[in-house]
Parts: structure tokens; sequence; C-alpha cells
């Protein structure tokens, strides 16, 4: 067998042992010592393996992972969630179905500080479900909205799939922060649209609010000033040059810890809660990071990713279909694994690809930034669509008595909407690339 026979037939063997459930780092990781050994040895494993982890984890970059699980954790644990839903809804709950909006506008909020899906849906669940359930909405809008609002803890940032981005292209953390602004913005815009479509087309599904007086109002932005002290300093320290992205999150992690406590919703207790979860959580990408670069390292020796872009590139076909085609791959992977598995497994494979292509005349670090952009904005809908919907089941569990298909029926519109908006930043790759050129 040749080189790319090998890494076809490997690539192969892990999507089997996936669909077996193994845990996808462990899949990596075997995929990646079988094809080597292969293709090269056990001499050759050996000797690569004693340098491979130490070349991944001292990479400084790797430390704001923790760092932004951390703050997300105490973030979610200090009661600050509720802070910005409360915010949110004072504004905009007495619309028709503007409690569900305000739930949007939280989610968008909290992603600014968290950097993670399931945390951001878990804690606004938490906060939002009983408020949606006393003013009667429908229980496919309320589970369906909150769902897809989760989405946003990954796409506004910080984003820990974007920092993850960045370290396996090489490409600038703080220029992929500043390319997911205007498509969050957009992504919080379009759920809220999706929202007044729907309780237009079904009447009574979301029921309007009180309506809060300003008063009530200035004091529900008055109790947002932590998280938009911590956003600031963070991704302003960021822009501004004062700190970089590490440092950074150091600084709001601090931040973080200190409003939790200073609202006396985190006790000692929590707080080594915090810190264990943050190291499961860190545990788990690390060891995914490791399986991912041995299976990289394999693929690497078989050519197969080199092979496969220029057999596309020698194809002929528009760049447009073949981005399509990426696209639609990603969404049926989407069916079977989670958003962080999806990039670390497919980005080796399609990157060359890409960076291979001729995407409306686009320099090579444009083309990256734009389409890590996009392969998040795809991997996130793969939260909310089944079977697995990672933000659903969250959600759903939360609810309780509303049955798991009446949330997915109803995140159908929101589904539209992210469709609407992926096709948005293919046609216009300036929706993410702008702020980069204005702010580099």
């Amino acid at each position: 067998m040749s080189g790319i026979e090998i890494g076809v037939a490997g690539f192969g063997v892990m999507l089997l042992m996936l669909a077996l459930r193994m845990p996808i780092g462990a899949a990596m990781f075997l995929t990646g010592v079988g094809g080597y050994v292969v293709l090269a040895g056990w001499d050759p494993l050996l000797n690569h393996m004693k340098t491979m982890a130490f070349a991944r984890f001292s990479n400084y970059d790797l430390s704001v992972i923790p760092l932004f699980l951390l703050m997300g954790n105490l973030a979610s644990s200090g009661g600050l969630s509720k802070a910005l839903f409360n915010a949110a809804n004072a504004f905009i709950g007495h619309w028709r179905g503007g409690i569900a909006m305000g739930a949007i506008a939280g989610c968008a909020g909290f992603g600014a500080i968290c950097g993670s899906s399931l945390a951001t849906a878990a804690t606004m669940g938490r906060v939002a479900l009983p408020e949606l359930k006393r003013f009667n909405y429908a229980p496919s809008l309320a589970t369906a909205a909150l769902a897809a609002g989760g989405t946003l803890g990954i796409l506004i940032p910080p984003s820990v799939p974007l920092v993850i981005y960045a370290i396996l292209t090489e490409q600038n953390i703080a220029k992929l922060f500043m390319a997911a602004f205007i498509p969050g913005i957009i992504a919080t815009i379009g759920y809220m649209i999706v929202i007044g479509i729907f309780v237009r087309v079904a009447p009574g599904s979301g029921p309007a609010g009180p309506h809060s007086s300003w008063r009530q109002r200035g004091h529900a932005i008055v109790k947002v000033w932590p998280v938009a002290s911590i956003f600031i300093l963070v991704i302003g320290g960021i822009y501004g040059g004062i700190f970089t992205p590490t440092e950074a999150a150091s600084v709001g992690t601090i931040l973080a810890g200190i409003a939790a406590f200073a609202t006396r919703e985190l006790d000692g207790k929590g707080f080594v809660r915090c810190l264990l979860s943050t190291a499961e959580s860190s545990a788990m990408i690390f060891f995914i990071l490791l399986g991912a670069d041995i299976l990289n390292s394999f693929l690497a020796l078989s050519q197969m990713p080199v092979e496969l872009a220029a057999t596309v590139k020698g194809l002929g076909l528009p760049p447009l279909l073949i981005m399509v085609c990426i696209i639609l791959l990603y969404i049926l992977l989407g069916c079977v694994m989670d958003s962080l598995s999806m990039l670390l497994l497919t980005i080796p494979i399609f990157y060359p690809v890409v960076m291979g292509l001729d995407f409306w005349g686009l320099d090579e670090t444009s083309k990256a930034i734009w389409f890590g952009i996009l392969a998040l904005m795809v991997v996130e809908m793969g939260l909310v669509h089944p079977p697995v919907g990672m933000n659903i089941y969250i959600i759903n569990s939360l609810a309780g008595d509303v049955p798991m298909w009446e949330t997915f029926k109803g995140v159908i519109p929101f589904l539209i909407s992210d469709f609407v908006r992926v096709g948005l930043l293919i046609l216009f790759p300036s929706i993410s690339l702008v702020l980069v050129r204005v702010l580099s």
C-alpha cells in the first residue's frame, strides 16, 4: 500500500473507533501510533514522541485555555448571568417574545466572558427557563431559543475553539477574536428576528412581559458593570496592545473571581468546584490535542493532506462548490461529534485544501482567518441539530417536562438563520475581515 492509501485506511479505522464510542482523543492517538509504525517503524515513532508532547504543551499560548475556562466557571458560579438576563429583559422583555430575546442577549453577553457554548447554555438555562415558563412561553420556543443562544458562547470572543484553531493553524489569536465579533452580532440579531417571526406566526407562543420603568432599567444596568468591566479590560486590553491574550485571560480570571465573591454567590467550596471543573476540562482538551498531534504526524508522513489538496485543486471545480462540500461534511459530522472534536479532526485535512484555492482574491492570512470563523460557525450548528445537539440535551435536562422532539422542532427556524448567516459569510468574507483590517 502507498502512504496515501495507508493514510485513508487509518482515517477510516479512526472513524470506526469513533462510531464504537471510543473517546476522540484515544481514537486519534491510537490511529496516529498505528499508522506511524506502519509507515516508519517503532524507533522513529518513539524518537518523535519523546519530544512531541513537550513541544506541544510548552507552547505558551496553550495557557490561555485553562484561564478562559476558569474565567467562565467563575462567572457561571458568581451569578453574573442573572444580571445580564435581567438587564436585557428590562429593556425588551415587554415586546412579544421579548423575554426569549432577552435570553439571547444574555447568552451573547455571557459568551463575552465565558468562551464555552455548553456553559453558556447551562448557565443561562437555569436563569431564563423559570421566567419563560412563568410567562407561559411555548416549550418549543423557550428551550430552542436557549439552546441556540448557547452557541453564541463559542462565537462571541473570547472563544476556546478559536484559540485551538489559532494554535493548529499558527494564526494570531487576537485577529481571530476580532474577526468573530461581527458574525457574533449578526448571529444574535438573527436569533432575535427568528423569535420575532415565531411569535407572530404562532400567536400566544411568546407573550409580552411587564414593562420596566427607566429607574428599573438603570438599576439593572448598574448590576451588569462587573461583566462590562471584565469584557472591556480583556478584549480592550488585547486590541489596545496592553495585554497579550494570555495576560488578558489572567486579568479576566482574577476580575471574574473578585466579582463572583463580591456578589456572595461564590464561596470557598464553589471556588474549589470551579478549579476542579477547569482542571477536568483542560485535561480533556489537552489529551485530545496530544492525540491530534500524533494523528497529524501520521497523516503528514503519509502525504494524504498534501495529495488531497493537490487533487482537489487539479479537479478544476469552482472553489465555492468545494467550500459548500466542506460545509456539508461538517454538518454531517455534527450529527455524531462535538464541535471541538470536529475542529481537531478536520482542520489538518480541510485547511490545506482551502489554502490551496483562490477565494475572492484573499491573501493567505485573510483566507485562514475567514475559514476559521466559517468553520466555527458551522461546527456550532452541530450543537443544536440532531442526533447529538449537546446544547439541546443540556436545556432539556433543565426543562424536565419538555419532550426532546419539541425542542428539535423549535430549533429548526434557528438553524435556518444559521444557514443564512453562513451563506452571507461565504459570499461576503469582509463581514469577518473588516475589523481585522481596520484595527490591525
